[in-house]
């Protein structure tokens, strides 16, 4: 049986135990601080116009504006989030999203909409939500060209 002063006594004359990768593991070990830094720099600053007032978030470029959005608190317009049913619908008024995903057509895209929903950030941007009328009648007006 250990008393406890041979116990401590075989704590103090042991090195400190600290976890180190395997030298297989130790390249994929040091990248991954490397890739979280890469995507902290990545975010972009993100202004979000709703009901007359403008907040600026960061987004990562793998999440989508409402996502973000909704996390960070804001109250803006969404339904199904998967591009489909038109009720986070934006105008871009400056900088790029990709939003490939989306249902909208690439003639509405051109001219600025967006869904928030399908929407990741490219560049900063600003962006201003409108209701969602607007762009169903320019959707469904462009559908019949």
């Amino acid at each position: 049986m250990a008393t406890a002063t041979g116990l401590l006594n075989f704590v103090t004359a042991t090195k400190p135990f600290l976890l180190q990768p395997s030298p297989r593991h130790q390249k994929n070990h040091q990248a991954l601080p490397l890739r979280r830094r890469a995507a902290l720099a990545a975010a972009y600053k993100v202004t979000i116009e709703h009901e007359g007032t403008a907040r600026t978030i960061e987004v990562g470029p793998e999440e989508t504006i409402l996502g973000r959005a909704l996390e960070e608190g804001l109250s803006v317009p969404h339904d199904c989030k998967l591009g489909v049913c038109m009720t986070c619908p934006a105008r871009l008024l400056a900088g790029e999203v990709d939003q490939s995903e989306g249902m909208l057509s690439d003639d509405v895209v051109e001219r600025g909409y967006a869904l928030l929903c399908a929407s990741y950030p490219r560049s900063d941007c600003r962006i201003r939500t409108i209701p969602e009328d607007e762009l169903l009648s320019l959707q469904l007006a462009t559908a019949n060209d």
